[in-house]
C-alpha cells in the first residue's frame, strides 16, 4: 500500500505567476560542437541558427551557449579577449543577433556565457599590465604579486591551478600573477572598482543586445582572502571521495565578497526587468560550493536565479545518496525562496551516459581513455534515462547538455595528440580532462562528420559508434533516448511539473527505490518512481496509468532495475 511520509509535502507549489526561470528546462549548446556550418570543422552561430527548429521541438524553454567571445582558446573560448565581440571561429555579431532573433521568433530564451574570474593574456588590460611597471594602475586590474624567496623567484604563495601545477606564473620583470586555471587565464583583482564597472557594462552590453541572461562561469571564485594566504587543504569534491570541508575553508574559493558583486550585477538585471516586464532576464551561478547553506546563498532574492546543483550531478547511482540530496537541496534553497536547477551533464564532466556505466564505489573521473576501465554502454545508458527521468519530475528548472537526449557517451577513444583540455598539458596526462564529452555530436548517420557539418571535418575526431546515437537515427522510433525526451519534456510542461510541490512516497519492499509524488498548484498528482535495486518492483495501482517510462516495464507490469517511470 502506498504511504505518504509524516511530513506529506516538502516542497510547495510555485504560484500560477511564477517568473518562467523557476521551472524553465535549458539547452546547453557548446558552440563549437553543436552544428558547422561551413565545413571548417568547428561549430558556429548561422548553424546554432539552423538548429534551432530541432530544439523547440525538443521541446526547451531557452538556449545557454558557452563562450563564443573573440579568443586565443587557449581554454576553448574561456580565455577572452573581447567580451563585445564574436570570435571568427563563430561568426559575426550580426550572426549572434539573428540567432537571438530568431530564438525569440521561436519562443526560445537564450542565455550567455559570462567569465568574470578571468580574461585572456591577450586581452589588452594584461597586455599593458606587462608593459607597465609593478605597483601600476594597470597591474592593479590583474592579482600581481612579487615572489619569496630572497631573490623573489619563488611563487607568492602556495596555490595550485585547478588545471594542475602552480597557480602563479612569473614575467620578465620577476612579478608573478595569478591564475587558478590555464596561465593564459590571468585571475582578475575584483577589489579594483575599475573591473567592477567594466562587468557592468559588459552586461549591459550583452542585455542591449537582447539575451535573456548569464550562466557565470566560476561564480564562486572571484574574491580571494586578504593577503593571500597558503592552503594546506585538499581539492573539494562532491563526490564520497570529497573532503566534505566547507568550499569556504580554501583561500580563493567562495569567499563573502563576491556576494556584494552580485548585488549589484541583480540590480541592473532588474532595471532591465522593470523596463520591460514582459522580458525576465536573470543568471545563473556555476558555483561549485559546499555545504548546501553555503550554497543558497548565492541564490537569495537579490541574487543568482539560480544556481547549479553540481551535488546532484555527482551523487553516485545509489536511492539512499539520491533522496538525500533531492531533500537537502529542496529545503535549502526553500529557505531563501530559491528554486532548485537540477543537472547532469555538462561540458566539464563525463556524460552521464558512460558515468553511470562506470562501478559507482569508485571516484567520479575526469576523463575516460582508451587503456581505462570502459564504462557498460548498455548499463550506461539505461542507468541515464532513468535518471533523466527522475530529474525532469523534481520540481525546479532543469539543465540539459547538448547530445545528451541521444543518450550519447562520452567519447573514450580519443589518441593523446588530439587531446586539447589544458588538464591534459598540465597534468602531463595523469588527468585526461573533458575532451571526451566536447566531441562534436552526431546528426545524420550516414553523412560525413554525422552530418556535424558539409564536409568530413571535426575538431575532435568523432568515434564510430556515435553514428548509431544521430538524431536521424531516432526521430520518430518510438523507445529511443530522443523521443523519451520530446516525452518527457512535454507532460512536464502539461503537468507544470517544474512548477509542482512535491513529497515522499514510501512503502515499498525494496529500499533501493525512490519514490515521490510531483503535486501541481491544482492538486493534480503525478507519482514518480525510480528502481535502483536488483530486482522488479510493484506499482502502486492507485497512483494511475503509465504516463512514461524510460524503460519498458516487465510483463507483470513490474518496474525494472534502473528503470523510471511517471504515473498520472
Amino acid at each position: 500500500m502506498l504511504e505518504r511520509t509524516s511530513e506529506s509535502l516538502i516542497h510547495q507549489p510555485d504560484p500560477v505567476d511564477a517568473p518562467w526561470w523557476r521551472s524553465a528546462v535549458i539547452y546547453q549548446i557548446y558552440p563549437r560542437s553543436f552544428a558547422d556550418s561551413n565545413g571548417d570543422g568547428v561549430g558556429d552561430l548561422p548553424a546554432v541558427t539552423d538548429r534551432l527548429p530541432y530544439l523547440t521541438a525538443l521541446g526547451v524553454d531557452a538556449i545557454w551557449l558557452s563562450p563564443f567571445y573573440v579568443s586565443p582558446m587557449a581554454d576553448a573560448g574561456y580565455d577572452v579577449t573581447d567580451y563585445r565581440d564574436i570570435d571568427p571561429l563563430f561568426g559575426t555579431l550580426a550572426d549572434a543577433d539573428a540567432m537571438i532573433a530568431r530564438a525569440h521568433e521561436l519562443g526560445l530564451r537564450v542565455i550567455v556565457d559570462l567569465v568574470p574570474n578571468h580574461t585572456s593574456n591577450h586581452h589588452v588590460w594584461f597586455e599593458a599590465a606587462l608593459a607597465a611597471a609593478p605597483g601600476s594602475p594597470e597591474r592593479e586590474r590583474y592579482v600581481f604579486r612579487d615572489g619569496k624567496g630572497p631573490d623573489g623567484s619563488e611563487p607568492p604563495n602556495n596555490w595550485k591551478s585547478n588545471f594542475g601545477g602552480s597557480a602563479w606564473q612569473r614575467v620578465d620583470d620577476g612579478q608573478w600573477y595569478l591564475h587558478l586555471f590555464d596561465y593564459h587565464q590571468p585571475d582578475l583583482n575584483w577589489q579594483n572598482p575599475e573591473v567592477r564597472a567594466e562587468f557592468h557594462d559588459i552586461i549591459r552590453y550583452w542585455l542591449d543586445r537582447g539575451v535573456d541572461g548569464f550562466r557565470v562561469d566560476v561564480a564562486h571564485g572571484l574574491v580571494k582572502r586578504e593577503g593571500l594566504p597558503d592552503f594546506n587543504g585538499v581539492n573539494h569534491d562532491f563526490g564520497p571521495e570529497g573532503d566534505r570541508l566547507p568550499t569556504n575553508t580554501s583561500p580563493f574559493w567562495d569567499q563573502d565578497g563576491v556576494h556584494e558583486i552580485y548585488a549589484g550585477w541583480r540590480t541592473i538585471l532588474d532595471e532591465y526587468t522593470a523596463a520591460d516586464p514582459t522580458h525576465e532576464r536573470m543568471m545563473c551561478a556555476e558555483a561549485w560550493v559546499q555545504p548546501a547553506e553555503r550554497m543558497a546563498l548565492y541564490v537569495r532574492d537579490d541574487e543568482f536565479q539560480q544556481a547549479f546543483n553540481f551535488p546532484f550531478l555527482a551523487t553516485h547511482w545509489y536511492a539512499d545518496a539520491l533522496h538525500d540530496v533531492i531533500e537537502l537541496s529542496l529545503r535549502s534553497n526553500d529557505s531563501v525562496g530559491a528554486p532548485t536547477t537540477w543537472v547532469l551533464s555538462n561540458h566539464d564532466v563525463v556524460r552521464h551516459a558512460s558515468r553511470l556505466g562506470l562501478p559507482q564505489d569508485l571516484p567520479r573521473p575526469n576523463g575516460i581513455g582508451a587503456a581505462d576501465p570502459q564504462p557498460d554502454e548498455a548499463l550506461g545508458l539505461r542507468r541515464a534515462r532513468a535518471a533523466t527521468t527522475l530529474m525532469l519530475a523534481l520540481p525546479g528548472g532543469a539543465y540539459l547538455y547538448q547530445g545528451e537526449e541521444l543518450g550519447l557517451p562520452d567519447s573514450t577513444e580519443l589518441p593523446d595528440e588530439v587531446r586539447q583540455d589544458p588538464t591534459f598539458r598540465f597534468t602531463k596526462g595523469v588527468e585526461l580532462g573533458r575532451d571526451g564529452c566536447r566531441v562534436p555530436i552526431p546528426w545524420v548517420k550516414d553523412a560525413p562528420s554525422f552530418g556535424f557539418g558539409p564536409s568530413a571535418e571535426a575538431w575532435l575526431p568523432q568515434p564510430a559508434a556515435y553514428g548509431a546515437y544521430a538524431v536521424d537515427q531516432q526521430d520518430g522510433v518510438p523507445g529511443s533516448t530522443l523521443e523519451l525526451y520530446r516525452t518527457l519534456l512535454r507532460i512536464r510542461r502539461e503537468r507544470r511539473l517544474g512548477n509542482g510541490g512535491m513529497e515522499w512516497l514510501t512503502g515499498f519492499d525494496d529500499d533501493a527505490v525512490v519514490a515521490l509524488v510531483n503535486v501541481a498548484g491544482s492538486g493534480e498528482r503525478t507519482t514518480v518512481v525510480a528502481n535502483l535495486g536488483a530486482t522488479p518492483v510493484e506499482l502502486p495501482a492507485e497512483a494511475g496509468s503509465v504516463l512514461v517510462a524510460s524503460g519498458p516495464l516487465t510483463e507483470e507490469g513490474r518496474l525494472p532495475t534502473d528503470t523510471t517511470v511517471w504515473l498520472g
